[in-house]
């Protein structure tokens, strides 16, 4: 039985031209010459279109590095996987969910056309995929090195935005609350959010030493080392938090400790969950464009997966600055 991609060759177009004019895409435009290959090749080679209400094109593996519990938590993952599943809803691709903490989860996807990851993953890890498929997109991840398919965030431009913002209003005692993430029990990610925040306070002589603390992705997190912040005494006027729980939590822990936001200190989050403008103050924050990741993930690998080029890619997205309550000028 013939194929989209055997009617794309045929008509020297690609998988996805060709999937478009047989859906009526009307925002495509091809010359009278280009449809008539098309039709021809169809006709040719006695090509059915499949009907998407009745059978999937592809079958894909979700992968998902954290738990069910973290993504409840932490929106940011869920807005991912939101992106992943709208485009694979409008395009009737099938998905099977996992979580790296399922028992055997590489059993559970040697059947699927391709693979998206959500997370970070450690060099064994991929190459295991890899036995099963080529066919991967790791989201929220970056390698030192373009040998991989990865889509991540612009976090060096996102930080020096904040760090920008925040000497506009004066301050310079900039704190950092961050989160450790684990390729494995032993292999530390690396922090782009923290790197690029040491090295502007470097370049721009902000005081900013005793003010980073690290620990975990979480609201609890923020709210301890907020805490400890405290009690040494030694509080900078501003801190970026490098997630919206994470400054969530250090709200809670300053209110009440009697230190106003933003009148004694100000604070910025990452990642604008919708939880950020309900806080008291309003969170001013740094909106990662999450749910396009996942939907510029799921759209990477249905490319792929029409025409694989063995060719890696990397995606940067860009972060914008949600300004709100929770920042302001001091004299």
């Amino acid at each position: 039985m013939s194929t989209l991609k055997d009617v794309a060759n045929l008509a020297g177009v690609s998988s996805a031209t060709v999937s478009r004019f047989l859906n009526n895409d009307t925002s495509l435009i091809l010359p009278e010459e280009t449809q008539q290959n098309i039709l021809n090749a169809v006709k040719e080679l006695n090509y059915v279109k499949k009907n998407k209400n009745r059978q999937s094109t592809f079958t894909i593996g979700l992968l998902q590095w954290y738990s069910l519990q973290q993504e409840m938590d932490d929106p940011f993952y869920l807005k991912i996987r939101n992106g992943v599943e709208s485009f694979c809803s409008k395009d009737n691709i099938d998905i099977i969910r996992i979580f790296k903490s399922d028992g055997n989860y590489l059993e559970k996807l040697k059947n699927v056309n391709g693979i998206i990851c959500i997370g970070k993953f450690s060099d064994n890890e991929i190459l295991e995929l890899e036995s099963i498929t080529r066919k991967i997109i790791f989201i929220d991840m970056q390698t030192s090195k373009i040998i991989h398919n990865t889509i991540s965030l612009d976090f060096e431009n996102a930080i020096y935005d904040m760090m920008n913002y925040l000497i506009l209003l004066n301050h310079k005692k900039i704190g950092y609350l961050g989160g450790n993430e684990y390729l494995d029990s032993s292999t530390k990610y690396k922090d782009f959010r923290y790197l690029a925040f040491e090295n502007f306070c470097k370049e721009n002589n902000i005081e900013y030493k005793d003010y980073v603390y690290i620990d975990h992705y979480s609201r609890e997190s923020g709210y301890n080392m907020m805490l400890k912040m405290i009690k040494s005494k030694k509080l900078p006027t501003a801190i970026i938090a490098a997630s919206d729980p994470i400054a969530i939590g250090a709200m809670r822990a300053l209110k009440e400790n009697n230190i106003n936001v933003p009148e004694d200190i100000s604070i910025i989050g990452f990642d604008d969950i919708d939880d950020a403008s309900y806080t008291n103050p309003s969170l001013t924050t740094m909106h990662a464009p999450a749910f396009y990741m996942g939907q510029y993930g799921a759209m990477l690998l249905y490319t792929l997966l029409n025409e694989y080029d063995e060719l890696p890619i990397k995606i940067i997205l860009p972060c914008t600055l949600i300004k709100r309550e929770s920042c302001k000028k001091i004299k």
